[in-house]
């Protein structure tokens, strides 16, 4: 069964099915409640309303520390966006030699399509990242022109680097001429027009997220700030997932 668009503004793939199966309703935050990231942000709006305009627009990679918002960023886009025609299908890597047939499917239909790919890399002799690699830049048959990939990391290269592989590279004239292991392996990153690094903030960065997620409570802030810092010491994260984990937690606690 195919999925309704009309209804359903994503869908993921399942492989025990051989289809993907449509989500009417998805849990992200508005791209408004995603603070700190305002460069990227920027960065990736302008290139998915390009993108939804029909002009030249970029496969994006979003990479960097755990828990900084690239995912959420990716999901939040959704909720500006599903009222002008884009639409989100979620792969895993482990699925990505179906990914041919799904394409098949999506480059007739009307909509604009984001391929998300959530925390991706790939261990030392998995091969499957070649089917990703045609479908963004295409073999014989060129890539969807409705599709864009949008895929999260914590690796820059996608894959494993060893230092062994550096060993065929190569000083000519001044230019550095890289070993076919590394040739291969960044062939897949450079095939993102679009990269988005995220980095994890200081205290002072991480209070200005929790401010944001309290700022319609009346609260004593410097009692807040105290609780704040104490949960990201436990967890040893300031990162924007640990300033919403603790929202959640002491917003439940104020409410009992």
């Amino acid at each position: 069964m195919s999925v309704d668009w009309n209804r359903c503004p994503a869908a993921v793939y399942r492989p025990g099915r051989g289809a993907l199966k449509g989500i009417e309703r998805i849990e992200a935050p508005t791209l408004e409640d995603l603070v700190g990231i305002d460069e990227q942000k920027a960065k990736i709006i302008a290139n998915t309303e390009s993108f939804l305009a029909g002009r030249p627009a970029q496969n994006v990679l979003l990479w960097g520390s755990r828990g900084t918002g690239k995912s959420s960023l990716v999901r939040a886009l959704l909720g500006r966006y599903a009222d002008r025609g884009l639409r989100i299908v979620e792969f895993f890597k482990e699925d990505l030699r179906h990914l041919p047939e799904i394409l098949d499917e999506l480059r007739s239909e009307p909509w604009r399509f984001i391929l998300y790919l959530d925390d991706l890399t790939f261990r030392e002799g998995e091969s499957t990242y070649t089917y990703l690699k045609s479908a963004m830049e295409g073999s014989i048959e060129p890539p969807p022109e409705n599709l864009l990939v949008y895929a999260t990391t914590n690796r820059r290269h996608l894959v494993p680097e060893y230092q062994g592989d550096n060993t065929a590279t190569v000083v000519k004239e001044g230019e550095i001429h890289y070993g076919d292991a590394v040739e291969e392996k960044i062939s897949l990153a450079d095939r993102f027009g679009l990269w988005l690094s995220f980095y994890t903030g200081g205290e002072a960065e991480y209070l200005a997220i929790v401010d944001h997620y309290f700022r319609d409570l009346e609260l004593d802030r410097e009692l807040l700030h105290r609780k704040a810092k104490r949960f990201a010491q436990e967890r040893a994260s300031r990162s924007g997932r640990t300033a919403w984990q603790f929202y959640r937690i002491f917003k439940a606690e104020l409410l009992e």
